[in-house]
């Protein structure tokens, strides 16, 4: 017998999944506890459903089959259930079988499986959610087909095996549907699952964000304290739902009580209404009360002010870790604890469910998210005052549920937002939003700054795995996935202003033109210092006019040779009336003129700055649908035809309203361009050309990369892969290691393994004698090398403990002997001779699993003055061939492997090849958690792995390709 407290129970098979509508369910293992949770169950489902699962009239559980459903070994027979509330809405199990379909166990690889699901439930996409969990389960014990029965009348049942993805064949035998399904994931799997998961975690933020029905529970009668403060900015909002207020401190009985002019009631209950977003501000200990009067209310979200959780020490954070699971057990998704709130400007909802008073931030194309209520307010502040309005806004606080990662998943297919704007402070899943920003850049841009980069300090409320990656790491990882990075939260807003009332630049020419010619000359600088490429700045003199400037901008716009304007101006145009004269003037010729970036450099002219804010927030309205440009980047993450609507990929985004891609106008050559806006035209201003020129220049590096990954990359095919082999190697290896060991290969099993891959290393012989070493060198044929190979000195030839270029044996003897009298006895230095390669640029290749961001590939010249400057390029695994293409080329020094000062060329081909070799290697293999080649001497024709570190262990039981599920912290 197992319970969920036996030994033998799975723990880590249990999972939060977010269903289609949005709602959550947990997915566990069934034990013999659950007996009468399944009578219960049983008893709710049709009868037309139970004729469909059992082939026959079923109407109640025998004891038997009781028995049966609730056994099982986890290995040969698993059952799996999906609960709310701890009541099962769904369940689904495997039997082990064998070729002749009877029960089996042991070595074979099939199993029957077959769900159910309560007609109520129906839709949700339960069935879907169990069949993937029960899938990795399945791969886990060793099972790599699924087969199933099912009536030709259960259409439902075979639509949910054919949209999963797996390859399937299908036969008619008996009267039966005969469903056999290949259980390796594939790429049309994948995307299947990637689909829903969007889809899901999308719907489960619209609804905390467009709510028909908000109750704020915690309003105290004097009108202190956050419930109150929540409840009037609601009102003053004008949210368009139905408000209430609770209070429990109200008589009983007495209902309809107007507390800050919203009628109050004692009990969620007693409103006698539907109520779809709470706003929980009580104390903490009182919180779990209320979460409980939600979910039996049917309340669908929840947004969590109070405080005294994860940020009051480790009390707190096991109070907060207990809140989520009381919340995602009765389906609902959290946002906070200890959060500023949300606001959603859109007209239909209204919704400012917040601590911001009114005015609440115009209605905008930028949406924000933060994971701190301090900076959100300084961005709200920021943005407000620049006249920028806001799509939506959610500060998460501890950010214990609802993550960027599933705002993202909101905001890529949004059509009020054009731009993502994020200030992070922890990146709870790193792969997952490297993998959701590069598709979400595909369409809009995506800007990040990121608190703790280099404290690597958790904030006190955040639970979240730890990662061992640098910050210049995370940048590279984030640039890899089109995400601008920026470094301040000013920087977050002068960026957000741009690329939400710009087009993108299609290239890096820069006009520039003012009153000054010295403030053109600082502009001018900061362009060269940005790698953009100014042309000299043009000086209208201090007697410019507004009309001067309308038209030197007019002919700098429809100058083919720039591809941004930025427009500089000083005090001397700031007499009154001037200023609303100097911005119409500007918006004329924007309007007038091709569709390019224009930035507004000013010193001093805060009334011009006033003006063109006004021109913002006076078109922040929607806008007009735009033709969407032929070298847009796709969707990265397509997913297949299907008449569900869960798997449809979003309605083109980027091609209408919300996607910073379709233009009025193209930007040039580039076919990249924002919508043009409605009404009058929106042009940034800045207080100093630094901050302008650095938003331009990552507007272009923006730019260039949509165009770079206008076709999704590609990894190549290799026929000489033994990946059968490697695996076989790999699982010889692993058996006797314990645990989560990790053990280094030697260099013979490193060897074997890389050359499965069709990696080569050049063979070392050992030399703890000279005579060894000699024998070693005739064996290999002079020249050859000696080299220690102690780990202090390994890969160190600045230490003097390498020789090269040995041509005889009294030269390998002299300098064996210079070699230990120098560094020590050869007991100590393990000397080693190795044969001589063609002369080229020494370079170091590794790949590294880290525990938050998976797979990372690295890459860098080897040498001490590579390693003191962090010279390092990192891409995540799997690497496409535009990955390793980019890889070598964005280190400072790649300049040597191109012909540096009249050099030759290196095989940058071959290199290229070895990357993605190894890359497929790791991603083949999660048993491969490190590997470091070291040196790879890179010749003008081929190259030479000099020497390779290779360790393993036993894989996590679930990856990035395992079942959709919540974090759990």
């Amino acid at each position: 017998m197992t319970t969920a407290s036996d030994p033998s129970y799975p723990a880590h098979w249990e999972a939060d999944v977010v269903l289609r509508d949005g709602g959550t369910a947990r997915i566990r293992p069934i034990t013999t506890e659950d007996a009468g949770r399944l009578v219960s169950f049983y008893e709710q489902v049709s009868d037309e459903s139970k004729y469909y699962r059992f082939f026959a009239p079923h109407p109640r559980l025998s004891d038997r089959d009781v028995y049966r459903f609730t056994h099982h070994d986890y290995v040969d027979r698993v059952g799996l259930a999906a609960t709310i509330g701890g009541e099962f809405i769904g369940t689904v199990r495997y039997d082990r079988t064998g070729p002749d379909g009877r029960p089996a166990s042991g070595t074979a690889d099939q199993a029957e499986v077959a769900f159910l699901v309560q007609d109520a439930h129906q839709g949700r996409g339960v069935a879907s959610a169990l069949l993937e969990h029960i899938g990795a389960v399945a791969r886990e014990r060793g099972i790599r087909r699924f087969v199933a029965e099912v009536l030709p009348a259960n259409s439902k049942m075979i639509k949910v095996f054919k949209d999963v993805g797996y390859q399937q064949r299908r036969t008619f035998e008996d009267g039966s549907v005969h469903l056999t399904l290949d259980l390796e994931p594939t790429a049309e799997s994948l995307a299947v699952q990637r689909a829903r998961e969007q889809r899901a975690e999308a719907r489960s933020v619209q609804r905390l964000l467009a709510p028909g029905s908000v109750a704020v529970i915690g309003v105290s009668r004097s009108g202190a304290g956050v419930g109150a403060a929540a409840l009037r900015n609601l009102r003053d909002s004008g949210f368009r739902g139905h408000l209430y207020a609770v209070n429990h401190a109200l008589a009983p009985g007495i209902a309809g009580d107007l507390l800050e002019g919203v009628r109050a009631y004692r009990t969620l209950t007693d409103i006698g209404a539907p109520v779809d977003l709470a706003v929980v501000a009580v104390p903490a200990e009182r919180v779990p009360e209320a979460v409980a009067a939600c979910g039996e209310h049917g309340v669908q979200g929840l947004v969590v002010l109070s405080a005294g959780y994860g940020e009051s020490g480790p009390e707190g954070l096991d109070r907060q870790r207990e809140l989520v699971r009381q919340a995602r057990s009765y389906g609902m998704r959290i946002i906070g604890p200890n959060a500023y709130g949300v606001i959603n400007t859109s007209p239909e909802v209204s919704l400012n469910a917040s601590l911001t008073p009114a005015p609440a931030p115009a209605r905008g194309r930028i949406g924000l998210f933060t994971q701190s209520g301090a900076i959100g307010i300084a961005l709200l502040s920021g943005l407000l005052r620049r006249g920028e309005g806001l799509s939506s806004f959610v500060s998460a606080g501890n950010r214990a549920d609802v993550s960027g990662n599933d705002i993202l998943q909101y905001w890529y297919e949004d059509p009020d937002t054009d731009v993502a704007l994020l200030y992070l402070e922890t990146l709870g899943n790193p792969r997952k939003f490297t993998r959701l920003a590069r598709r979400t850049s595909a369409v809009k841009p995506v800007v990040v700054a990121k608190g703790g980069r280099h404290s690597g300090a958790t904030p006190a409320g955040h639970a979240v795995p730890g990662t061992r990656l640098p910050d210049a790491t995370v940048s590279a990882l984030l640039r890899q996935a089109g995400v601008i990075r920026v470094d301040t939260v000013t920087e977050l807003v002068d960026a957000g202003l741009l690329l939400a009332s710009q087009p993108l630049p299609a290239g890096p020419r820069v006009g520039i033109l003012g009153n000054s010619e010295s403030l053109g000359v600082l502009t001018y600088d900061a362009c060269l210092s940005e790698r953009l490429r100014p042309h000299p700045p043009l000086d209208l003199t201090t007697d410019a006019t507004p009309a001067d400037f309308q038209d030197a901008l007019t002919r700098a716009l429809a100058d083919e040779a720039n591809d941004a304007v930025v427009v500089t101006a000083i005090p001397s145009v700031g007499e009154p009336g001037l200023a609303d004269d100097l911005a119409e003037a500007l918006r004329a010729a924007v309007a007038a003129g091709p569709a390019k970036p224009v930035l507004v450099v000013h010193v001093e002219l805060g009334e011009l700055a006033d003006a063109l804010s006004a021109a913002r927030s006076g078109g922040s309205g929607p806008r007009p649908p735009a033709s969407p440009a032929p070298d847009l980047a796709p969707n990265p993450d397509p997913a297949p035809h299907s008449a569900d609507p869960a798997l449809r990929p979003p309605a083109a985004p980027g091609t209408g309203p919300a996607g910073a891609a379709g233009a009025a106008g193209a930007a040039g050559s580039a076919g990249l361009a924002s919508p043009a806006p409605a009404g009058p035209a929106r042009i940034p201003a800045y207080p100093a050309a630094e901050r302008a020129v650095r938003a331009l220049a990552q507007a272009v590096r923006y730019a260039d990369w949509r165009r770079a990954n206008a076709e999704a990359g590609s990894v190549p095919e290799y026929e000489d892969i033994d990946e059968a082999g490697a695996a076989a190697q790999l699982a010889g290896l692993l058996r006797p290691v314990a645990g989560s060991e990790a053990v280094t290969l030697t260099d013979t099993d490193a060897r074997e393994l890389l050359a499965r891959y069709g990696i080569t290393v050049l063979p070392t012989l050992p030399g703890p004698t000279p005579d060894a070493a000699a024998e070693g060198a005739r064996r290999l044929g002079y020249p050859v090398a000696l080299k220690t190979t102690a780990p202090h000195l390994r890969h160190r030839a600045d230490l003097g403990g390498v020789r090269l270029d040995i041509t005889t044996e009294a030269e390998l003897r002299r300098s064996y002997e210079e070699l230990t009298e120098a560094l020590g006895k050869p007991a100590e230095l393990q000397p080693v001779v190795q044969a001589m390669v063609p002369r080229g640029v020494d370079t170091v290749i590794r790949s590294v699993i880290d525990p938050a961001a998976g797979a990372v590939l690295s890459f860098g010249l080897a040498g001490v003055a590579s390693e003191l400057l962090g010279d390092t390029a990192h891409r995540l695994v799997p690497a496409t061939a535009r990955d390793a293409a980019e890889l070598i080329r964005s280190i400072r020094t790649a300049p040597l492997l191109f012909g540096w000062r009249g050099s030759a060329p290196v095989d940058t081909p071959a290199l290229e090849e070895l990357l993605l070799r190894l890359s497929r290697l790791v991603d083949d293999h999660p048993e491969v958690v490190g590997v470091t080649l070291e040196p790879v001497v890179v010749a003008t024709e081929g190259l030479s792995v000099l020497s390779a570190t290779v360790r393993i262990a036993h894989p996590p039981a679930r990856t990035d390709l395992g079942p959709r599920t919540l974090p759990s912290y």
